[in-house]
């Protein structure tokens, strides 16, 4: 046990050890450049593990190792049900059917191509494959830590996912805007979108959360309605991952007992995190809790990410990459270009249905 009377001491230093290095991460994300690009404090902070993992791992007491592993499991499980003071379902019904549905049809169609094209063309392992389906289908890294529990997969296969995650929805963030300007601008674009339903475009197709924020945000003249579809819709997908969560549990626990032996009991793996994540958007939902509380609890919940981040980081150890290849880039980049162009044509049919 993490917290026994013979590894308490090492578990608390380990998680002030981890702590250190995501207040590091929380000031350089301040920065204004670094602010600008839409960094979040969980990229840096897996960054700053990912190199103290493979550099300067061997100098602290290995009693640490408890507390970096607490951190990346409990902590982990705690601010993901946390991070449910950040959606209401009143945004979720403000967006309509039609931004509903698009994150619907985004999430499970690159959820499942993802691990479809992973596993079976570019020969991933199951973890990986999942693991990069689901930072690409919901919500980036914080998805990808979320389902790691389920899947109880190896730190370095989380690290391969979130990789994937920065690389292409950073690429998205600066993306987008060109396009818009470039094609899809309303009065002179020839793939024509209204600021709404380019938004939905956006909020149902990006990876982070951050990144949907920054790309209304570097449109000169961008309308208001634009900026909120785009974080109504993306939060959205940022709520399914529960209902994704659990049914990936029932289809692992259906998986276990088919390839078991017959009679062998198999345990329904259901991440009650996520029922309770739903659980905490829900009473964020009634509006008891005052903006400026909410507002501190989510600054609160952003610092135990990226503390999960960081210690996620510091178990990834490049040594463990090896025989991977570029299949991961391959499956990413098939999601991508779903994402990108099939985003484009789904939206633009559901927006016209619904």
């Amino acid at each position: 046990m993490a917290f026994s009377p013979a590894n308490r001491k090492g578990t608390l230093s380990g998680i002030i050890f981890v702590a250190i290095f995501a207040a590091a991460a929380t000031m350089l994300s301040n920065i204004e450049v670094i602010k600008s690009l839409g960094i979040s404090p969980l990229v840096i902070g897996i960054v700053m593990g990912i190199f103290y993992a493979n550099t300067l791992h061997n100098k602290i007491p290995s009693e640490w190792g408890t507390g970096i592993t607490f951190s990346g499991k409990k902590i982990l499980r705690f601010a993901i049900v946390f991070y449910g003071f950040r959606i209401t379902f009143q945004q979720i019904a403000e967006v309509g059917m039609s931004g509903f549905m698009v994150s619907l049809i985004m999430l499970s169609s690159t959820f499942i191509l993802g691990t479809y094209l992973g596993i079976k063309v570019f020969k991933m392992d199951r973890d990986t494959s999942m693991l990069t389906a689901s930072g690409a289908s919901v919500c980036g890294a914080a998805a990808v830590l979320a389902t790691e529990p389920v899947l109880k997969s190896e730190e370095h296969k989380t690290a391969i996912a979130v990789s994937m995650v920065v690389l292409f929805g950073t690429i998205s963030m600066f993306l987008y805007p060109v396009l818009y300007v470039t094609i899809i601008e309303p009065s002179t674009g020839f793939l024509h979108m209204t600021t709404q339903q380019f938004g939905i475009y956006v909020g149902g197709t990006i990876h982070e959360v951050a990144q949907v924020v920054a790309v209304p945000a570097s449109i000169q003249g961008a309308p208001t309605d634009m900026a909120n579809s785009a974080v109504i819709v993306k939060m959205t997908r940022v709520i399914m991952i529960a209902p994704l969560l659990i049914v990936l549990g029932i289809y692992l626990s259906m998986q276990a007992k088919k390839s078991g032996k017959e009679g062998s009991k198999v345990s329904l793996v259901i991440p009650w995190f996520a029922v309770y994540f739903i659980g905490m958007a829900g009473f964020n939902s009634l509006g008891i809790v005052p903006q400026n509380v909410v507002n501190i609890i989510n600054e609160i919940d952003t610092f135990l990410l990226t503390m999960a981040m960081t210690a996620l980081g510091m178990g990834t150890i490049f040594s463990k990459f090896r025989g991977l290849g570029l299949a991961p880039i391959y499956t990413a980049l098939s999601m991508f270009i779903w994402l990108v162009i099939g985003g484009f044509i789904v939206t633009k049919l559901v927006t016209a249905i619904f």
